[in-house]
């Protein structure tokens, strides 16, 4: 066979290679159903995000989108799940802030979340409320202080575990206020908020996607949330901003990423996808209702999250490491 012969035969097969590659790109997800691994469990906090951004991103690609919990070492399980996942677009893993504290959290990740994923984009941003017992003596954030220094010893903080939302929020109350008070760590947010409401602890900083239903029925008693501007859904609480406690702000932001490697143009139809889901009216309406923040475009972009990926690490690294607090 002839040199000129062989040569067409190569760029012959490159060329069916790259259309099947692009037919492929094209007709994707087609009727195969996407993948989005939630790290906590079902009816949690993130989960409630994730169930409705499925639910908006399966109809922007005119396909199905279905949530797979996978729980457990405060997220970390599921986000080396989806590292060894294929990397071909039809799994995804939604993550919160943990995704920004791990590194300084855990001294053996096993994974490094600036260098390990694709990035798709962030989805929302969920303020956090103090709360209390209802039965607790403070009515408001300005009693509450004194009270909790001339009882120390006999108020216990309640979180999801190490690593968690509630648990960050509370490692940064307890140093703005100076106070060590005792944690009491769950395995999950509803068994902490359970005992909270029970009366075995007295005090916890929860996501609003995570309260709305405790606050209708008055089972805890909001001190503050946790935002610089009070949140529409919730507008009689005050923040703990105006209260005194200055500049104090924690988001539980959420952002989606795929396996390293993931073609561009399956990436590309993921972020749009993302992108047409935060603003779709119903995913609004949902947030709104829970008291979530929709991000701006900008963020919700590959770029914008990891962006603000870098950022959040850079903030948390130093504080957790003043603490000395490390996970198992």
């Amino acid at each position: 066979m002839s040199p000129s012969i062989i040569r067409f035969a190569v760029i012959s097969l490159c060329a069916v290679g790259v259309s099947v590659s692009a037919a492929k790109a094209a007709d994707f997800p087609g009727d195969r159903p996407i993948t989005l691994v939630v790290p906590f469990s079902a009816g949690g906090p993130t989960d409630k995000v994730a169930r409705e951004l499925a639910l908006a991103m399966g109809k922007q690609l005119k396909g199905q989108v279905i949530v797979d919990n996978s729980p457990g070492a405060g997220g970390t399980i599921a986000a080396k799940r989806v590292i060894n996942s294929k990397n071909d677009g039809y799994t995804l893993l939604i993550h919160h802030i943990g995704m920004s504290t791990a590194p300084a959290l855990y001294k053996n990740l096993g994974f490094d979340p600036m260098n390990d994923y694709e990035y798709v984009g962030q989805v929302a941003d969920v303020p956090m409320i103090l709360v209390g017992n209802k039965d607790l003596p403070p009515k408001n954030y300005q009693e509450l202080l004194p009270y909790m220094k001339a009882n120390v010893g006999k108020i216990a903080y309640a979180n999801a575990g190490v690593g968690s939302a509630s648990h960050l929020c509370g490692l940064l109350f307890m140093s703005r206020i100076q106070l060590d008070l005792t944690t009491v760590p769950y395995k999950g947010t509803a068994p902490a908020l359970t005992d909270l409401i029970g009366g075995q602890v007295q005090l916890m900083c929860d996501q609003t996607t995570n309260l709305s239903g405790q606050l209708a029925t008055n089972a805890v008693k909001p001190y503050g949330t946790t935002t610089m501007q009070r949140i529409k859904a919730f507008d009689k609480i005050p923040t703990l901003n105006e209260q005194g406690l200055k500049n104090f702000e924690v988001k539980v932001w959420h952002g989606v990423y795929a396996p390293k490697g993931t073609p561009k143009a399956e990436m590309d139809k993921l972020a749009k996808a993302l992108q047409g889901a935060i603003q779709d009216p119903l995913y609004k309406q949902h947030m709104a209702e829970l008291g979530v923040e929709i991000p701006s475009l900008a963020n919700a972009t590959p770029e914008g999250l990891k962006k603000h990926l870098k950022a959040q690490i850079d903030l948390w690294t130093p504080i957790i490491k003043a603490a000395g607090i490390y996970a198992d």
